[in-house]
């Protein structure tokens, strides 16, 4: 990615520097200069020749982050609309997600990684978990690389066990190949993408040693009902693979003691309130984040349920926190009278939150002179709901949509203005997810292309454990099923 190569204000704003005081300066202008925001302030001086953009009656904000998105996806949006969790797993993880190619993950990423700078997500973490192939990896990554976002390929393989991908020389050789630094860099980072089932047996032992061989973070789904529970948190715990760098999504339906271990360890968890809310990993976890000091991030899973923007999930994560609250108060014939999460937190968590679950609160998430300058101008002339501008947190958590998005910047680099992408090639990603769709069709035939999105009851009651290389089956969720029988 090539730097802007004239500086940049957005003039006469009302900016959400989003600092540890979430501070908002109505009337300011941001200047960026090169990579990085050069200043904040009203009425700055600028240097000769700089884009002037006039964000008065808007919103500047700092790029948002989505710490959990299987982007590979995305050329099925909406497909799985009616599904739940076992539907999406039977059909990704034991049927059809074995029938994309490269070319279809790299359809899937390159749709979404344009989607993504479109709704002001300046910075995507790819959990990327159908790399069957290096091969598939290689499209994922070019993908990522053709669109002028940030990103971080998370590297799984769902139909594999993770000690196996992980030890096989083509993975080893890919990364070494397209990521010779181990990490990556500012533009696109590198992680490793793998569950833990809770098997005594800890098969997924090996894959944790070599992303410390690698000197990689792990991010891993934990606290998803009758998946990935405590047993697994017990186990990457008592071997010391829980760091203030790993990852957890969901993280639903946890017990005390695996929400005192990730305290413990300084983990953060990539809450994704549509998929809890909807697919059934557990009820939404913030309101026992927050009482545990766990960090938050938020994520919006995949495209084949939900819409591919952090507005949404704020705006879903308020309602359900809260909603939670007001359920527990009323059980006790209580009222609840102040509201126990703000608007200002869950901007936070889009945002500052992400990079600091990628370690790179640094250099990413506010508004500030220094750190890179990604950012977001909400301004929409055309649309009446961007006036009054009277609460500006509440504002882009409850009342902005992705429309409402005039400019983004990525490092310094206009990449959308005046609501229109720049230098994206849409029509380019159109061609591509068509090829997918039909390829996808022809594979699974009219039948069954048809059932997958009217989704039958099933005979019997699937699936306790979706992952094919083991057995187990964890006690919380299996026994009490057999109880009930």
């Amino acid at each position: 990615m090539t730097n802007q190569p004239t500086p940049v204000v957005l003039r006469g704003g009302t900016v959400l520097t989003v600092d540890a005081a979430h501070t908002v300066l109505p009337g300011h202008d941001v200047l960026v200069v090169g990579e990085t925001i050069a200043a904040v302030g009203p009425g700055l001086a600028v240097p000769d020749g700089t884009v002037e953009i006039d964000a008065g009656g808007g919103i500047v904000m700092p790029g948002m982050i989505d710490t959990h998105r299987h982007m590979w996806q995305t050329a099925m949006r909406g497909y799985g609309a009616d599904w739940t969790l076992t539907q999406y797993f039977v059909w990704n993880y034991l049927e059809w997600g074995k029938v994309f190619r490269p070319e279809d993950v790299y359809a899937g990423n390159l749709l979404s990684a344009i989607e993504a700078i479109d709704a002001g997500v300046t910075t995507t973490v790819d959990w990327s978990h159908g790399l069957q192939t290096p091969e598939h990896a290689d499209a994922a990554v070019d993908a990522l690389a053709a669109v002028p976002g940030r990103f971080v390929l998370a590297y799984g393989n769902i139909q594999d066990a993770p000690a196996n991908w992980t030890a096989s020389p083509g993975f080893r050789d890919f990364v070494t190949r397209r990521f010779p630094g181990g990490r990556g860099d500012d533009v696109l980072g590198f992680q490793l993408a793998f569950d833990v089932t809770g098997d005594p047996a800890f098969p997924e032992k090996a894959a944790f040693e070599a992303a410390r061989e690698l000197g990689v973070p792990v991010t891993t789904h934990a606290g998803v009902w009758g998946a990935t529970g405590d047993d697994g948190i017990r186990l990457m715990h008592e071997h010391g693979f829980m760091t203030p760098e790993t990852v957890y999504v969901h993280g639903a339906s946890l017990s005390p003691d695996s929400y005192h271990r990730i305290a413990a360890t300084g983990g953060s968890v990539a809450v994704a309130t549509e998929s809890e809310q909807s697919a059934g990993q557990g009820y939404p976890p913030t309101w026992v984040l927050r009482a545990y000091g766990i960090p938050v991030s938020l994520s919006m899973d995949t495209s084949v349920w939900w819409s591919a923007d952090l507005f949404s999930a704020m705006r879903a994560t308020l309602g359900a926190d809260r909603s939670r609250e007001h359920l527990e108060a009323h059980a006790t014939g209580e009222t609840v009278t102040h509201s126990s999460l703000r608007a200002a937190q869950v901007v936070e968590w889009a945002t500052r939150g992400g990079a600091r679950a990628l370690g790179r609160e640094d250099r990413l998430g506010s508004v500030e002179p220094g750190k890179l300058a990604d950012l977001v101008l909400i301004k929409n002339e055309h649309s009446p709901v961007m006036f009054p501008l009277l609460h500006p947190h509440g504002h882009v958590a409850f009342q902005a949509q992705r429309g409402d998005v005039h400019t983004v910047l990525v490092n310094g680099r206009i990449v959308k203005t005046g609501h229109r992408l720049v230098d994206v090639d849409l029509a380019a990603a159109r061609h591509a997810v068509e090829r997918t769709v039909e390829h996808l069709r022809a594979q699974l035939g009219e039948e069954a292309w048809e059932k997958g999105m009217n989704p039958d009851i099933p005979e019997t009651k699937v699936l306790d454990n979706p992952y094919t290389y083991t057995d187990y089956r964890s006690t919380s969720t299996h026994e009490r099923r057999q109880e009930q029988r």
